[in-house]
């Protein structure tokens, strides 16, 4: 339950930069909102409810005093305002309690008052409303009270001259009133005003993050660019800015980095190409000398006098020696064909048929280990070179051959679809050591650390595999792990738009 939890309170934050702008100013100006509309309507409440206490001051007890003598005092209610509550308490007891009328009753009265003859209106009080009057300290200090039938009061207590307690009230409700219209306005007033500061701020801040947004686009499609490999044509720059502001310093830096990057590529690439240049070049030249000398090893073993048994082993060494660098040859051969981008032979090519005679081969060649063939009931074929797709499928076969031990079982797993074929080749052999697998399909990269003369691997075989697979558009992967190796080649049952090899 506590990863839900996370996730949606996640969602509910702001998460661009221009969001969370708009967020924190709109929150901001939601809290002055907040503090100007409580300290308004506080100010404007206590501006009222000082008026009612200066109304109740002026009047004093005179409406509570004429209750008991109206003809007496000479009582008038037009001299009191509307609403004036007056009662009288002698010992305890409410001897008499009235409201002057003149207008309606307001929200709060639960019952209607029943005019009377001097235009005030008796008021029946409840047992609770008795108390509350009793609690009133006569001391002339108004206090808030409220009244069962009228309502909320502002209401004075004061000592009458025969000893009893003469309490007048003003109603609450007005000013109750005054202060809702008021907030009603202000709520209205700043929905508006957080309306309009919500479009300001988004067309502001969005014009203020353009620059931004450039930057951000520039190093968008820098991203996007070939970087590992090839030339690179890194003109990609972010349009001057002002340099006085922080946009425009992280853009001016950010130009200055791509620059850097770009000089570092361009050195990359011409290291890359004389390379190439001299591993061809020294391929090409390598090779008629090398043949030389296997043939003329070859010759002298087929001398027919006698030969020395140490000369005959020698030229045997001299013979497989300079059978394998002719290997190496033609391998860097192949690879500086590939790296110049020269396009191989396509024709159709059938991946069973290549399965078949590579297994058969690789059964030949290492009898010790467990040899299995998986293949579907029809044949499977894709556009390519066969010569170069069987080199593929015979290097996969000789790594697994070579760097596992015998009984090793090795499963050639050969399907398609309609889009795409996928050879498999997997060994339950000991593994490839993790820090040797993100480099196995590099040049010259050996499982062999110590390089003996045992297996004989050039380090080239993973490198001609992946090499001649995205030429043909093709992809290689390699899983592995204590007691399973895979190697996973896929290629294109059709002809691609665009040849894809490896430069």
């Amino acid at each position: 339950m506590t990863a839900p939890t996370r996730t949606g309170r996640a969602t509910l934050r702001p998460r661009t930069l221009r969001a969370r702008l708009v967020a924190g100013v709109l929150v901001l100006i939601t809290l002055i909102c907040v503090g100007v509309g409580v300290a308004t309507c506080e100010a404007l409440r206590h501006f009222l409810v000082d008026r009612l206490d200066q109304q109740l001051s002026s009047a004093g007890g005179r409406y509570a005093a004429s209750l008991e003598h109206p003809d007496q005092d000479g009582h008038d209610t037009r001299a009191q305002s509307p609403g004036t509550f007056g009662a009288r308490l002698v010992g305890g007891t409410v001897t008499h309690a009235s409201v002057v009328c003149g207008v309606p009753p307001g929200d709060d009265d639960p019952v209607p008052i029943a005019k009377g003859t001097n235009g005030d209106a008796p008021v029946p009080l409840d047992a609770a409303d008795i108390s509350t009057l009793r609690a009133l300290p006569p001391d002339g200090r108004p206090r808030d009270l409220t009244l069962s039938v009228l309502g909320h009061y502002r209401a004075a207590a004061l000592t009458g001259h025969d000893g009893d307690v003469l309490i007048t009230g003003l109603p609450l409700h007005p000013v109750d009133e005054t202060v809702q219209r008021l907030l009603l306005i202000e709520l209205i007033v700043f929905a508006v005003a957080l309306a309009l500061a919500a479009i300001v701020g988004t067309l502001g801040t969005r014009l203020a993050l353009r620059p931004l947004e450039r930057v951000v686009a520039t190093a968008e499609r820098v991203s996007a660019l070939p970087l590992a490999s090839g030339a690179v044509d890194l003109g990609e720059r972010v349009p001057d800015d002002d340099p006085g502001t922080e946009v425009g310093r992280v853009g001016a830096a950010l130009n200055r980095m791509l620059g850097h990057i770009g000089d570092a590529l361009t050195r990359r690439q011409d290291v890359e190409e004389r390379l190439r240049g001299f591993a061809a070049d020294a391929s090409h030249e390598l090779r008629n000398p090398v043949a030389a000398v296997r043939g003329h090893a070859e010759l002298a073993l087929r001398h027919p006098g006698p030969v020395p048994e140490p000369v005959r082993h020698s030229l045997e060494r001299i013979t497989a020696e300079s059978q394998r660098m002719g290997t190496v040859v033609e391998d860097l051969l192949l690879l500086a064909r590939l790296d110049a981008g020269r396009p191989l032979a396509v024709e159709d090519v059938d991946l069973t048929r290549i399965a078949l005679d590579c297994t058969a081969d690789a059964r030949a060649a290492a009898p010790s280990h467990r040899w299995l063939l998986e293949l579907p009931a029809e044949p499977v074929t894709v556009p390519g070179d066969p010569h170069r797709l069987a080199q593929v499928v015979a290097n996969l076969l000789a790594n697994a051959r070579t760097h596992t031990p015998d009984g090793t079982e090795v499963t050639l797993r050969l399907s398609a679809d309609a889009a795409q074929a996928r050879l498999t080749v997997t060994d339950d052999g000991p593994g490839i050591p993790a820090d040797l697998a993100p480099q196995v399909f590099d040049r010259f990269v050996r499982g062999d650390r110590a390089r003996t003369r045992r297996t004989g691997s050039t380090g080239l075989g993973l490198a001609i595999v992946q090499a001649v697979v995205h030429a043909h558009a093709g992809t290689v992967t390699l899983h592995s792990a204590p007691g399973e190796t895979a190697f996973r080649i896929t290629l294109p049952t059709r002809p691609p738009a665009h040849p894809n090899p490896l430069r």
